[in-house]
């Protein structure tokens, strides 16, 4: 009898042992799960501090472009204008008679119609007209081409002239560059040169 219960002491002992040792694996897992979580935790903070400031730091930088966009054809297309005539009509650089930003003129028979024009070069034989936008759509490129033959009207001082058009972005799809081309368009798009000519090599504009 003395030799059995010594054996089933012996036995719960030893049971005892695994459960404390299983608890105390459990226990250590668990702290090491809460510890992870911890950092876890930690680590979620600061990556929501920093894409908030991110977005904070990505707001100001558009607020900044949508302040540009204001005197990008002041900033951007005119000091490339030079480059442009050179490289499309082979205007020499001094050859550039007059250009003017943000022009604004009233139809010289007509009182009622007025238009604006983001820069108008004239050099040699060739009278540029500029739009430039923020963004580029199908529509806007179809309704620069079909104003230009009109354009000239308002500029009676040339008459006799060639007129060509440059439309102007910051992005320019290729969509959009075949569309400009194929309506006798110069397209500008931001590049190395400030403004780059988009059209294909050998490209000429069409003359309204």
């Amino acid at each position: 009898m003395g030799l059995f219960l010594d054996q089933r002491v012996a036995n719960l002992e030893e049971l005892m042992a695994q459960v404390l040792h299983t608890v105390d694996r459990v226990d250590r897992q668990v702290e090491r799960l809460s510890r992870e979580m911890r950092e876890f935790k930690d680590e979620m903070r600061d990556f929501k501090d920093e894409m908030r400031y991110s977005s904070n730091e990505m707001n100001r930088k558009w607020g900044d472009l949508a302040n540009k966009m204001g005197t990008m054809a002041e900033d951007l297309v005119v000091p490339s204008i030079p480059r442009i005539l050179r490289l499309v009509v082979g205007c020499p650089p001094d050859g550039i008679q007059s250009m003017a930003v943000r022009v604004r003129r009233q139809h010289p028979t007509e009182r009622g119609r007025s238009r604006e024009f983001d820069v108008v070069a004239a050099c040699g034989e060739y009278v540029l007209i500029n739009e430039t936008k923020s963004r580029l759509d199908p529509q806007i490129v179809r309704d620069f081409a079909d104003h230009l033959p009109e354009d000239r009207e308002f500029f009676p001082e040339y008459a006799g002239r060639q007129f060509i058009g440059a439309i102007a972005s910051l992005y320019v799809d290729e969509s959009l560059v075949r569309q400009g081309e194929k309506l006798g368009l110069i397209v500008l798009g931001f590049g190395e040169g400030v403004m780059d000519v988009l059209n294909s090599p050998g490209f000429i504009p069409k003359a309204f």
